[in-house]
């Protein structure tokens, strides 16, 4: 593992960069990161939807989250690679390919997180924004998706994780990210399979874990400053 990681320690951590494309795990973490940054304005909608009054927008955000939850990523990678060159008529990246399929991926599971931070907080929060004269919006925007932001914090740091660990499979169209570029040391390194594929799980692992202790650390701040707030 060691020969494996000082002859290919830098391709793993971004790829062919500054004489290409950055790769690797580079490349790994800005598609996690752009995707969840895209996604989430479409959760917010998605997931104000979930609870709208108009039952319409209940059963559109809904059936989008069943679909996409019930859809393998793949799948939607697939579709991305086929279909969004077919629609612009241009060729299109393999990073936009899989930024697309992520991102509409993502938004569904992000839908939840929103949907449950906005059910978790007291009814009593919109009423007391509407009891001053704020719109419906307004107490949305200004009281309540504020506070809800708050409680999504853990849950949207793990679903990070798990989208960095489900940008492995975009490999398959080609994008020189982590799992890519092990298949690629792999390939020259005939008889090193096991000691490649172990550095990659390592990777793997110590970024997960650290986001993991990362979101814990936020879980924590957030519930001890609770706890000031109600003592205080």
């Amino acid at each position: 593992m060691l020969e494996i990681i000082q002859k290919y320690g830098v391709m793993f951590l971004v790829g062919a960069w500054p004489h290409g494309p950055v790769g690797g795990l580079a490349a790994t973490l800005i598609l996690a990161a752009s995707g969840l940054v895209l996604a989430f304005p479409l959760a917010v909608l998605l997931g104000f939807a979930r609870i709208s009054d108009y039952k319409a927008l209940r059963w559109f955000a809904a059936a989008w989250v069943v679909v996409l939850r019930g859809v393998p990523l793949i799948m939607l990678i697939f579709w991305a690679y086929f279909l969004v060159p077919l629609v612009t008529g241009m060729t299109v990246s393999v990073f936009t390919t899989a930024l697309v399929a992520i991102v509409l991926y993502e938004s569904a599971f992000l839908a939840e997180i929103v949907r449950a931070g906005l059910q978790g907080l007291p009814r009593g929060q919109t009423e007391a924004a509407r009891s001053v004269g704020l719109s419906y919006w307004q107490s949305m925007r200004y009281v309540i998706l504020p506070q809800a932001l708050v409680n999504m914090i853990p849950s949207l740091v793990n679903q990070f994780v798990s989208t960095v660990k489900a940008t492995s499979i975009v490999y398959i169209i080609g994008m020189e990210e982590l799992t890519f570029v092990a298949n690629q040391v792999n390939s020259v390194e005939l008889t090193s399979a096991l000691q490649t594929y172990m550095v990659l799980a390592g990777i793997y692992f110590l970024v997960c874990l650290t986001l993991s202790y990362a979101a814990r650390v936020v879980e924590v701040h957030i519930n001890r400053r609770r706890a000031g707030l109600v003592q205080g």
